[in-house]
């Protein structure tokens, strides 16, 4: 160990490395190579001591990190033609299936050629660092620098440039998959028009959830409550069936004198029934909860709460606007009809735009 040197700091010993001097507080590489006696003589690797098998070597580093190119690609191009049908099951085994394996074989050929890099390119002598508590001083930061300039020259990623090159490259490409899957996620159109137009229409009737009965205003009784859907939308197709997230609706009767409304959406009830979309303003979850006494309606998922007295007014929650009303009247029979579809998109805040 080397004495103290003049220049630096009190309690802070320096050691010699390599024609400079660091000081204590940095992983260091010590100057001289372990020896234990218990152990045979360190052997040279092929590659330290013969150019050729040294460049296969890298040939076959920056081979692992093509491949996890072609990984990366491959996964992509599975994505897109192997789409997933809901009523097909083997076109979801199968977009699993390759999916899985373009971004399963992009990361594995990644790890295979950083150990490969490892263990026949990198430095080979067994060292020993001695370490302690860092130290922030000009000494230290100095002496990092020099530790990050040795495993340069060390690994050889400076020079070697297929094998940088090669490394770069899978790098990059590797988040593609998980880019492009969940880019994929995004609506194709403006939220705000999809999520506006749902499958209410005007003079459609209010029918129960999910038998599809239409409903009399006679039928809906003080402080009772219906889970609605449009007329019809239970008949739909199988992949259209996505309308009713957006079209489901919870309805109840107040009495007229309780409820506080605009002037501009008196007409929107009808005898003190109202309908409210049940699709929650915050993150979408099902508001199902009707406190009778209290006029409340609750969103079990974040608490919340909305005043059905006052067109479901936030009240309390994370919510930061009231839930969408549905127009409602009765047409000649006596059933409860849609004026229109809602007047403001339904669903979470965040997909708004203004």
């Amino acid at each position: 160990m080397a004495e103290p040197h003049d220049d630096a700091p009190a309690g802070t010993e320096l050691e010699t490395h390599h024609e400079y001097e660091v000081s204590h507080g940095t992983a260091v590489i010590a100057p001289d190579a372990l020896v234990d006696p218990g152990l045979p003589p360190h052997r040279p690797r092929l590659t330290d001591v013969d150019p050729a098998a040294e460049e296969r070597a890298v040939r076959q580093v920056s081979g692992w990190f093509f491949i996890s190119m072609v990984g990366s690609i491959f996964a992509v191009i599975a994505y897109f033609a192997f789409p997933i049908f809901p009523e097909d099951q083997l076109s979801v085994r199968l977009n699993t299936l390759f999916l899985g394996l373009g971004i399963g074989l992009a990361l594995l050929a990644i790890g295979l050629g950083a150990v490969h890099w490892s263990k026949q390119l990198m430095h080979d002598h067994e060292l020993e660092e001695e370490r302690h508590p860092a130290r922030s001083s000009d000494e230290t930061r100095a002496a990092s620098a020099e530790i990050f300039h040795l495993a340069n020259v060390e690994s050889g990623i400076g020079r070697r440039t297929l094998i940088r090159n090669s490394l770069i490259g899978a790098l990059v490409l590797s988040p593609l998959p998980a880019v492009v899957l969940f880019r994929d996620l995004a609506p194709a159109v403006d939220p705000n028009v999809v999520l506006k137009e749902t499958f209410w229409e005007a003079g459609m009737r209010l029918t129960r959830d999910p038998s599809g009965t239409p409903i009399k205003a006679a039928d809906v009784t003080l402080g009772s409550v219906f889970h609605v859907i449009p007329e019809g939308l239970n008949e739909l197709e199988h992949d259209m069936l996505n309308e009713k997230a957006k079209a489901i609706v919870l309805m109840m009767r107040l009495k007229p004198e309780d409820l506080k409304e605009d002037e501009d959406k008196k007409d929107w009830s009808y005898q003190g029934i109202v309908a409210y979309s049940k699709v929650c303003t915050h993150v979408g979850c099902p508001v199902a909860l009707y406190e009778q006494q209290t006029h409340h309606l609750l969103c079990p998922c974040h608490q919340s709460t909305f005043d059905v007295t006052e067109h479901c007014k936030v009240i309390f929650g994370p919510a930061k606007r009231p839930l969408p009303q549905l127009p409602i009247t009765v047409d000649d029979e006596g059933y409860l009809v849609a004026r229109s579809d809602f007047t403001e998109p339904v669903g979470p805040s965040f997909w708004e735009r203004h």
